[in-house]
């Protein structure tokens, strides 16, 4: 084996080619690897979810001609609030935003409290087919609600629940998603915080309320968030159950904008208003809670 040459007097080492980093964070193919598979699928579904809103948002504050124009008109030239107003005064919206309010903390609070109630039956109290009950509980994840509609007005209509607040309420009371996600949480919960409760003499309810509960709240967060995201926007039942105006919740009361304006002229313009006062209510909540929902939806996703 011969040795390596060494650059005589007045000459320099020859350069040794540069390594390519083909793989490195900042290269070409990484590059255009996480913009096609992570930022620009995650613009496009944005932004497929917000424009709707915003176009709403904005349009509602356009005039008839605006709207209506064959021009593109994206931002309007003076802006207003007379649709707010006409949409106001047209129907009731105050009773409406006051009955969806009433339903929607009536309901959301008692699914709520039943569905951590029933999480904790199935994860730490025994009883006879409790797993039957659980593949119960997840089959009815897998069924529509349209399926239960005209048994359930049979039932409420024959208790005399019609145009009642407890007739809307009454049918949605369980939550399966809520019992579910809430179980899979209470699965992670280290056996020995219960054992210690129980031997300082705690029954099931002061366990569950101080030592179950306390630590559960951005599941609870979850699905107090989705519940009352699915109270308030709730219409197909609520439309059939009801048809006085002293009990239509907002949804329902849409329709009654959209008959009393129709579909032409301003009423595009006032049913955009009437549609950004039901969203944001739900929206304030959404923002009041969002810090929750990510820890909420992963914590049990993975037990012990």
């Amino acid at each position: 084996m011969s040795a390596p040459t060494l650059p005589g007097p007045g000459q320099t080492a020859p350069e040794r080619p540069a390594r390519r980093r083909d793989n490195g964070p900042f290269s070409r193919a990484n590059l255009w690897a996480t913009l096609t598979g992570g930022y620009l699928p995650l613009l496009v579904a944005t932004l497929v979810m917000v424009l709707p809103l915003l176009w709403m948002v904005i349009s509602s504050f356009k005039s008839p001609h605006e709207i209506l124009s064959t021009d593109l008109v994206v931002l309007p030239a003076d802006p207003s609030l007379s649709n707010y107003e006409q949409a106001w005064n047209s129907v009731p919206i105050p009773r409406f935003f006051l009955n969806s309010v009433i339903v929607t903390t009536i309901g959301s609070s008692i699914k709520v409290l039943l569905a951590v109630f029933t999480a904790y039956a199935l994860v730490f109290v025994r009883f006879p087919f409790k797993r039957v009950i659980f593949v119960l509980i997840l089959v009815a994840l897998m069924v529509p609600p349209q399926v239960s509609i005209l048994p359930n007005y049979v039932l409420i209509a024959g208790l005399g629940g019609v145009n009642t607040y407890w007739g809307i309420i009454l049918p949605g009371l369980g939550t399966a998603f809520g019992t579910f996600l809430l179980r899979q949480f209470f699965l992670t919960i280290p056996p020995a915080m219960l054992e210690a409760a129980e031997l300082d003499g705690a029954g099931h309810l002061r366990t569950l309320f101080s030592v179950v509960v306390p630590i559960s709240v951005p599941t609870l967060a979850t699905v107090a968030l989705v519940t009352i995201v699915t109270e308030w926007n709730d219409y197909i039942w609520p439309l059939i159950i009801t048809s006085e105006a002293s009990r239509m919740t907002l949804p329902v009361g849409l329709t009654a904008l959209n008959n009393s304006e129709g579909n032409t002229g301003a009423g595009w313009g006032i049913l955009m208003a009437g549609t950004v006062l039901v969203i944001a209510p739900v929206l304030l909540v959404f923002a009041m809670l969002q810090r929750h929902i990510v820890s909420g939806l992963t914590q049990g996703s993975v037990t012990g």
